[in-house]
């Protein structure tokens, strides 16, 4: 049974993608992101509200997966301990990764899939403006829930107050929960690994990566498990988005730059010559015959008449 295209990640025909100018985008991207969620801490008692109501709605879905996980985290340093190491470190080495599999090996779907991430990153950065969120670690003690990277942290490079390295907790936003980008970033590794990977293996860890991570964000208590739900929908909304962003991007390139044609996404293949003639390396089905047939063919011009008789001496 055929396997059914991931809308927005179509092959899209061989664009002269450079990995000089890719990186520069791709940090560019994350940078932005980076300083968006420093600018967007939003007001602290807003954010505990806002941890409160998360808390009241999945009582009320009679939802509590983050009380039991994080409680065994707490309790078994031989599982909380790998979790904040998980937490911590795979989010930004994990998808990098990814993408440059992608550049490599799958160059035509790179381009989609990228913009797919890249597109749900901001949505996510936009959610992050609206409803900065207080992290259940963060909550008060009466809660229940224990920050297990305060816990381990004699274990690992970061510090008491978040996952950065020690004395650069100021430095990051530890209101910015709603949503989970790294359910969301998780997601998408996934789907990429299963999609596009070829082996059991691949579609094994395509299945476990994103689930491991939204047990291991619960059980740290640096999300709730609606925040994990809300990764996975700003993943599904970026993923609808994405062909859109890329014809839009298209239609800019085209703009300032007119001497390349646009190509819109998904589509055949570019124009590779316009007027040119086609050389003698391509084959084209009885062009050469044509071509013979025409130049045999006289038009009874006088300057055809002229050059018949040189041409009957050589």
């Amino acid at each position: 049974m055929p396997q059914t295209e991931i809308p927005g990640t179509e092959a899209a025909p061989r664009t002269r993608l450079r990995w000089w100018t890719e990186l520069p985008l791709i940090l560019l991207v994350y940078g932005c992101y980076t300083a968006g969620r420093l600018l967007a801490r939003g007001d602290v008692s807003s954010a505990v509200d806002h941890g409160l109501a998360l808390l009241r709605v999945e009582k009320a879905l009679h939802l509590n997966a983050e009380h039991p996980l994080n409680r065994l985290f707490t309790r078994e340093a031989w599982l909380g301990i790998p979790a904040d190491f998980w937490y911590a470190s795979l989010h930004y080495l994990v998808t990098p990764v990814i993408l440059v599999w992608l550049f490599r090996a799958h160059a035509e779907r790179y381009r989609a899939a990228r913009t797919w991430l890249m597109t749900s990153t901001f949505i996510g950065l936009i959610g992050f403006t609206l409803l900065p969120t207080c992290p259940p670690r963060l909550l008060a003690d009466g809660h229940g829930f224990v920050d297990t990277m305060a816990q381990y942290s004699s274990y690992g490079w970061w510090g008491g107050e978040a996952s950065a390295p020690r004395g650069m907790g100021g430095m990051t936003n530890q209101y910015a929960a709603m949503p989970s980008l790294h359910v969301g970033w998780a997601l998408w590794c996934g789907v990429m690994l299963w999609r596009y990977g070829g082996t059991r293996l691949t579609k094994v860890l395509g299945v476990a990566y994103p689930l491991v991570t939204a047990i291991v964000v619960m059980g740290t208590a640096n999300h709730y498990f609606l925040d994990a739900v809300a990764g996975v929908a700003v993943m599904g909304v970026g993923l609808l988005l994405a062909p859109r962003v890329m014809r839009g991007a298209d239609l800019l390139r085209a703009r300032f730059n007119p001497r390349t044609p646009a190509v819109p996404s998904g589509t055949g293949s570019p124009i590779v010559s316009a007027g040119c003639q086609t050389s003698a390396g391509e084959r084209i089905p009885r062009q050469r015959e044509s071509q013979r047939a025409s130049a045999a063919e006289p038009d009874g011009s006088p300057a055809d008449a002229g050059d018949e008789a040189p041409a009957a001496a050589r």
